[in-house]
């Protein structure tokens, strides 16, 4: 069997696709250059490293099921004066993750709560963490149907596998009773035991509003906040101001 092909037969069998890929190139590269085989070699592994290094983020990131591309490198901070910038970028080194505490952004809508979140668990994904976002509604949507399937337990048990849970746009719709008991259930079982971030327009004294019960969003409060950092974000909406400059230019 020619030499090439058993080379990457092998290559193939090993899974070593970015070998397989490179091999060639770098070989004739490395005697252009008159480079020992340690470091062909060297540069192959690396560069398979890094292949595997950007399948797995890709993968997280896919996993993660974020709605839109958001970066914390992005973020405006210029727009939000009275936001400590150095505590954003602090939080992106993701401690609180591995002490699997939360972190509330609480804000007008406009304000770019939910940038900053994902911002943040896409920081978490490039450190190799398991994260997942859900719309507040979208979560309890899954809960219910999952809680009238039988599964609710399953469901839970998957979520407590993860590192973070992004918990986006709390306090847009209200929930039903049923809905409002599921999702308290989920944040206690996921309480201290999986980091989460949560964004809502609504000062905590509004909750019950979301929830109905007075007693039980008393109890989730004590929960989320527990341990937690809290950001409030003032100033004007990011769109409005948008809108405003686009119509200065017409």
């Amino acid at each position: 069997m020619d030499t090439n092909l058993l080379l990457e037969t092998y290559l193939r069998q090993l899974r070593l696709p970015a070998f397989l890929k490179h091999y060639a190139q770098f070989a004739t590269d490395a005697a252009r250059s008159n480079e020992d085989h340690v470091r062909f070699l060297l540069a192959l592994a690396e560069q398979e490293v890094h292949q595997r290094q950007q399948n797995m983020l890709q993968q997280r990131l896919k996993m993660a099921r974020f709605p839109v591309s958001k970066e914390l490198a992005d973020f405006d901070f210029s727009c939000l004066p009275s936001l400590n910038k150095a505590q954003v970028l602090d939080l992106a080194r993701g401690e609180y993750i591995q002490k699997k505490q939360g972190l509330i952004l609480l804000g007008n809508p406009g304000l770019g709560k939910t940038h900053l979140a994902i911002g943040l668990a896409a920081a978490a994904c490039r450190q190799g963490r398991r994260v997942r976002f859900w719309t507040a509604a979208g979560l309890v949507n899954e809960l219910i149907l999952a809680q009238d399937e039988h599964r609710l337990h399953r469901f839970i048990a998957s979520a407590l596998k993860l590192d973070m849970i992004v918990l986006d746009e709390l306090g847009f719709i209200p929930f039903s009773a049923n809905g409002a008991q599921a999702l308290f259930t989920f944040c206690s079982e996921l309480y201290e035991r999986v980091a989460m971030i949560i964004t809502t327009n609504l000062k905590f004294a509004d909750w019950v509003q979301v929830f109905g019960d007075e007693r039980l969003t008393a109890a989730l409060l004590d929960r989320l906040t527990h341990h937690a950092q809290i950001i409030e974000l003032l100033g004007e909406s990011y769109r409005f101001r948008q809108r405003m400059q686009a119509e200065k230019s017409e």
